[in-house]
């Protein structure tokens, strides 16, 4: 078969479709740009917001209209999660979350035998983390890791718990494999993703936890840079930093999930930490590295959130300085309490608040990038774009330069002169 792949959604979601793309290689089918003609059109879905929801449509109906006779597969957490919605759609395949192997051979079998599919599981009754091949697509410089599914927060705007069920870890042998191979393949840099990776080991009880998995991908792979995905609060401790600042491939990034700057919000949110322990988290982070990128997401506008609790979040925020943020205003996701929450707060309030909020952010990432200026940095350069050669430091700021040679996934010291948006300027 030709086989054309259409991703939507967070990291998870981009490992697991390049790890079916492996999958269905491996078995000898070819795959195709999803814009050209293929016998099967693959949608990997994303449930996060109702406007996920809307786009997984959108893109479902619009690639039956052009492909009427292809095989349509949807897959991830939105059939996981809305079964019914899939009614109607004129899809051969629907699946979830879970069996990605399985997945595989179910879309062989619809191929050949040209009858409707429904495979869903119970994402609750997971107990085992489903290791897949690990790698990304040709020519990149960066690898995903995916280590961890699951979560069990439960945060009330929320509804991934539903849909990826209970945590399950990536075994630390498996880890050790996976990042050895990745480095032996090429790759400069390894990301570890999963939806939750603060809790990878918590269903081993008194196991290993993060620290240990980020110890033992560090030494497994020594000439790549290592990077974390989103880490709750409460990851970061005396002992974490204390063992973490002494591994010289870990990346001095971290993505504080933060969500709100104020208690009264973050409880109604229920997330498990107020902003006296989050900041004590950007302390220790500045005590053990040098300068170390700081970054978060903001919800903005959530139910009963005051224009008092705004100010309060606006000050939180510029207390701890980061050096980037994502902020959302909040979308109503059907079949969390939040969205049944009183105080709804008006579109027009939302965008307004994010809307300030955006420039405090645009301040402190400024801020930020003008203490390199004048220092020598480590880049990774990744693609030429605009008339220069791009890539990352390990803080994840953006750095351009001007150079006839190929800099493709070469790491090389850049001088830095300047600022530039929100990319640094320099000269190899």
């Amino acid at each position: 078969m030709k086989i054309a792949f259409y991703t939507l959604g967070c990291k998870v979601n981009q490992y697991e479709t390049q790890a079916l793309e492996q999958l269905l290689s491996g078995r000898g089918h070819t795959l195709v740009p999803f814009e050209e003609s293929a016998d099967a059109y693959i949608i990997n879905t994303c449930t996060v917001t109702a406007v996920s929801d809307k786009k997984s449509r959108q893109i479902i109906r619009r690639t039956r209209k052009t492909a009427p006779d292809a095989i349509i597969a949807v897959c991830g957490c939105y059939p996981q999660t809305h079964p019914q919605d899939m009614e109607g759609l004129s899809i051969d395949l629907v699946s979830g979350t879970g069996d990605r192997q399985g997945f595989v051979e179910l879309l062989e079998r619809t191929w050949q035998e040209r009858q409707p599919i429904t495979a869903l599981d119970n994402a609750f009754e997971r107990r085992v983390f489903e290791v897949l091949p690990a790698g990304g697509l040709e020519g990149r410089t960066r690898a995903m890791l995916k280590v961890e599914d699951g979560c069990v927060n439960f945060c009330s705007y929320c509804i991934i718990p539903y849909a990826r069920g209970p945590i399950r870890s990536l075994p630390l042998d498996k880890a050790r494999e996976q990042a050895a191979h990745l480095a032996s393949e090429g790759y400069r840099e390894l990301v570890l993703t999963g939806i939750e990776i603060s809790s990878w080991g918590h269903e081993w009880k008194d196991g290993p936890t993060l620290i240990d998995l980020i110890e033992a991908v560090c030494a497994a792979a020594p000439g790549c840079r290592v990077r974390l995905g989103s880490l709750e609060p409460r990851t970061i401790t005396e002992e974490f930093c204390a063992r973490a600042s002494q591994l010289p491939n870990l990346c001095p990034h971290f993505h504080l999930s933060m969500q709100s700057g104020c208690d009264a919000t973050l409880k109604r949110m229920n997330r498990k930490y107020d902003t006296a322990r989050y900041y004590e988290s950007v302390a220790l982070l500045r005590r053990y590295f040098d300068a170390p990128a700081i970054t978060t997401d903001l919800i903005v506008g959530f139910p009963g959130e005051t224009e008092e609790e705004f100010a309060q979040t606006l000050d939180f925020i510029q207390t701890c300085a980061f050096s980037a943020m994502h902020i959302f205003p909040y979308s109503k996701r059907p079949g969390t309490p939040a969205a049944k929450m009183p105080g709804q707060v008006l579109k027009a309030v939302k965008e307004e608040r994010a809307h300030r909020a955006s420039q405090v952010a645009q301040a402190m990432e400024q801020a930020y990038l003008e203490q390199f200026v004048g220092r020598t940095v480590e880049v990774l350069f990744e693609q030429q774009r605009d008339g220069a050669w791009r890539g990352y430091t390990t803080r994840y700021t953006e750095v351009a330069v001007e150079s006839p040679e190929v800099l493709h996934n070469q790491l090389r010291n850049v001088d830095i002169s300047g600022v530039d948006g929100g990319c640094l300027r320099g000269k190899l």
